[in-house]
C-alpha cells in the first residue's frame, strides 16, 4: 500500500531537531500484546479522539492536606500512536514512601515490571500494599492521539506545534487536579524543551505553588517516576488496542526496523495510512515524497475544489484524493 502526497501544508512543518527526541528505543520484544491488565482510561475498541482519565481523589488525601504532583510524558517521539501525558499526586508526608515500591524512572524498568507497578496503583486490595498505594495516590492520564497531534501540527495558518500541545496537556492536567480540590504545594516536572523557559511559562499559570522543571525529573523525583510509569503503561497497552500488524510493527520509532518495515509495506497510494499514523512526521514525509507508486496531488483550486471526506482524513488536513464528478 503506498500514500498520495499532497504537497501543500507538508513543508516546514514536519518535526524540528527539538520534537525529534525519541532517542531510547525500548526491545518491542519485551511488550506482551496480551491485554490481562487494561489500564482506566484505555479504550479496548480505541478511537482516535484524544481522553482524559482521573482517578478520584484517595482516601488518604483530605481536604486542605498538601500534596506534591509530578509530571511525565510517554511516546513524544514514536511516529505511531498516541502521546501520554500523565501527573501522580500524593500527600507531601507520603513521598518518601514511594521508592520503597520500586517505583524509578520507567525507562529503566522492563514492561513486566512497569505494568506490575501500575496494576497495583490501580488495584483496590489484592494485598495490603496494593490497598495502600491505591488509597495515597492519585493519577491522570491524557492520551493524545496521532490524529490528533498531526491535526495540530499540519493545520493550516499557525501551526500547533508539539511543544505547545505537551505544554497545554500539561497545563490542563494541573488545572483539573485544583479543580477537584487537591491542595498541591509543589510541582516537578520532566522537561519539554529548555527548561528555564517552560518552569517560568508554568508559573505564570500557577504562581502560588513551588515549581522545579527539569531534565532527568523522572529519575530524581519519586512522584515524577510514578506518572513516568503511569505514561508509559497507558502508551504501550493503547497501542496494542490498535495494532494493525498482529504485534509485527515494533515500537512504533521511526528508527525501529521493524517499524520501518510495517510502513513501507502498507502504504496505500491515496490514503498513506490510517490514523495510527502520525503524518506530521519527517518519517512520514519522506516515504511519500519518495515513493514512485505515491499519488501526488497538487492543490490548484482549494476553495472550490470538491473535496470528500474518509475515514482516514486527519482532521485539520487532508491526506487524500481531489474528488471530481468522475471518482
Amino acid at each position: 500500500m503506498v500514500a498520495v502526497i499532497a504537497s501543500q501544508h507538508f513543508e516546514d512543518i514536519c518535526q524540528n531537531d527539538e520534537e525529534r527526541e525519541d532517542l531510547e528505543i525500548e526491545d518491542s520484544s519485551q511488550i506482551s500484546t496480551d491485554l490481562e491488565f487494561v489500564p482506566p482510561g484505555v479504550e479496548v475498541t480505541f478511537r482516535d479522539l484524544s481522553s482524559t482519565y482521573h482517578t478520584p481523589i484517595p482516601d488518604a488525601i483530605k481536604l486542605g492536606d498538601p500534596c506534591i504532583l509530578g509530571i511525565d510524558e510517554a511516546g513524544r517521539g514514536p511516529v505511531l500512536g498516541a502521546m501520554v501525558y500523565a501527573l501522580s499526586y500524593c500527600l507531601k508526608s507520603y513521598a518518601d514512601k514511594l521508592p520503597s515500591f520500586g517505583f524509578a524512572d520507567s525507562k529503566q524498568l522492563t514492561h513486566a515490571i512497569r505494568m506490575n507497578l501500575f496494576s497495583r496503583i490501580c488495584n483496590n486490595g489484592t494485598s495490603p500494599e496494593d490497598l495502600e498505594l491505591f488509597n495515597n495516590i492519585g493519577w491522570a492520564t491524557r492520551i493524545m492521539t496521532a490524529r490528533d497531534i498531526s491535526s495540530g501540527m499540519l493545520r493550516s495558518g499557525r501551526v500547533y506545534n508539539l511543544n505547545e500541545q505537551a505544554h497545554d496537556a500539561t497545563i490542563s492536567l494541573i488545572n483539573e487536579v485544583l479543580a477537584m480540590g487537591v491542595n498541591v504545594t509543589e510541582i516537578y516536572v520532566d522537561t519539554v524543551g529548555p527548561p528555564a523557559s517552560y518552569q517560568t511559562k508554568l508559573s505564570r499559570y500557577f504562581p502560588n505553588i513551588k515549581l522545579i522543571v527539569t531534565k532527568k525529573a523522572d529519575s530524581l523525583f519519586p512522584i515524577v517516576s510514578v506518572a513516568s510509569i503511569c505514561a508509559k503503561v497507558t502508551r504501550d497497552i493503547a497501542l496494542i488496542c490498535r495494532d494493525e500488524s498482529d504485534g509485527t510493527w515494533g515500537s512504533g520509532y521511526p528508527s525501529d526496523g521493524k517499524t520501518s518495515k510495517w510502513l513501507k509495506g502498507t502504504l496505500d497510494p491515496v490514503f498513506g495510512w490510517s490514523n495510527v499514523v502520525r503524518f506530521s512526521w519527517q518519517t512520514t514525509k519522506d516515504l511519500l515524497e519518495k515513493n514512485e507508486v505515491a499519488i501526488k496531488v497538487d492543490w490548484s483550486n482549494q476553495e472550490s475544489a470538491d473535496l470528500r471526506q474518509s475515514p482516514f482524513q486527519s482532521t485539520g488536513y487532508w491526506i487524500g484524493k481531489l474528488v471530481t464528478s468522475e471518482f
